[in-house]
């Protein structure tokens, strides 16, 4: 698929409906999180990108659906208490960190995570107003794909770039101006062999990559902190076995750092495709070679290529391996497929595996359709490059009236559909 589509806020963090709600949260406790993040974006005031970036927000229990926001809709389908709006989050909506349009507002989502985590709640919320920004400026992208970072050359050019990041990061003077070229040295050796991807590289940097800058900038105490985190961010996703839906997010977010520390205004970035090493390029002045592949090569010595490539054999046979069990599991064992209509989804970038032409596996999932509600937990689901079929094992599974649930996943069907078990043993989901 020469396009993937893009999904809300690239996934993140949606939860299943169940009964009780999330013990920690109440209406006190979002009083308390509306005024942590109002100050937050007082203190900055337009600061960083030209204007407050406070604005109406929404908390939802990921258990129960119920939400809890700061503003009143404009339909009159939240009940206001002491100044918090309350309601219900419809079962056919998916929850996650974006922009949601709720009776005639949009809110910026915020799901709850499992206990309370100030430095988690501060800045899923700025995460969110951050796109809410983007949305009102045109900055938000329709689509984009970054499959090719599942390329073997296109990941060793990445992984060195992240390497002399790290370096331009942590240290200063020549060290520094030398790791920077370094890095779009890289950057450029990268985009060279994948010309065709660079304006949806830029995108998703800008999208998610500025959103990780400015939400860890808002919610840390100064320039160590900032780097702290975000190293700590680009250590995970450097063990990711794919690097399409995660390189963004922090990608975006290293040359956000070095701009910051020359004083870059980040209100002239007014295209979803600004491209953030070119701006570092020019902040820093650096002269890059006609060819960067030319020179990559012998630089890449210097970042001790040869573990890298070390790092990538043995990526590829765990991947070989996994994607025999995978074929075993979905293609030669019974399962439940489902065909997708119009799908939403949620998931955390880390929790997926791209397989080539298998399609992309997901060990934690969120799926909301037409015929109803699917929570991938501790199992996982194969979902086909074109997103409209996805399967689960059928392993154990249990059909209660709307209910079917197997192993580490369960789905709620709408009204008006059923489970049908095929002649080859495999379940399906139709209408009736």
């Amino acid at each position: 698929m020469k396009k993937a589509v893009f999904i809300s806020a690239l996934m993140i963090l949606a939860a299943c409906q169940h009964k009780e709600n999330t013990f920690w949260f109440n209406a006190d406790m979002a009083k308390k999180y509306f005024s942590a993040v109002e100050e937050i974006c007082n203190s900055d005031n337009g600061k960083l990108w030209g204007e407050n970036l406070f604005g109406p927000v929404m908390y939802v229990d990921g258990q129960s659906r119920t939400l809890y926001a700061n503003f009143p809709d404009k339909e009159g389908l939240l009940r206001e208490r002491d100044g918090v709006y309350t309601g219900v989050l419809p079962k056919e909506r998916i929850i996650a960190n974006n922009v949601i349009e709720f009776g005639g507002v949009k809110y910026a989502m915020v799901p709850l995570p499992e206990k309370d985590d100030r430095y988690r709640m501060v800045t899923r919320t700025i995460h969110s107003l951050f796109h809410c920004y983007q949305d009102r400026h045109g900055l938000k992208p329709s689509t984009f794909s970054t499959r090719h970072l599942n390329e073997k050359n296109a990941r060793l050019y990445l992984k060195l770039e992240w390497k002399a990041l790290t370096n331009a990061i942590t240290s200063s003077g020549e060290k520094r101006d030398q790791a920077i070229r370094d890095a779009l040295v890289f950057r450029g050796a990268r985009r060279e062999l994948f010309p065709s991807a660079i304006t949806d590289e830029n995108k998703f940097e800008n999208f998610e990559g500025l959103t990780t800058y400015t939400y860890v900038k808002l919610c840390t105490s100064g320039p160590e902190e900032i780097r702290t985190r975000i190293l700590e961010y680009l250590d995970r996703v450097y063990q990711n076995r794919s690097y399409a839906f995660g390189y963004g997010f922090v990608n975006g977010a290293l040359y956000a750092v070095l701009l910051n520390d020359k004083d870059f205004d980040f209100k002239q970035i007014q295209t979803q495709d600004y491209d953030l090493g070119k701006a570092v390029l020019d902040a820093y002045g650096v002269t890059l070679p006609a060819v960067c592949r030319d020179v990559a090569g012998s630089l890449a010595f210097n970042y001790d290529i040869q573990a890298i490539r070390a790092e990538e054999s043995q990526r590829e046979s765990k991947i070989n391996e996994y994607t025999r069990r995978i074929v075993a599991t979905f293609y030669e064992k019974p399962v439940l497929t489902i065909s997708m209509e119009s799908p939403n989804f949620s998931f955390e970038p880390e929790d997926i595996d791209y397989l080539d032409t298998l399609g992309t596996m997901y060990k934690k999932l969120r799926v909301s359709d037409n015929w109803g509600r699917l929570a991938v937990d501790k199992g996982s689901a194969l979902i086909t490059n074109d997103l409209r079929t996805l399967r689960v094992s059928a392993k154990n599974l249990l059909v209660e009236r709307n209910h079917i649930s197997g192993e580490g996943w369960h789905l709620v069907l709408n009204d008006g559909w059923r489970p049908e078990q095929l002649d080859n043993g495999n379940y399906t989901i139709t209408r009736h």
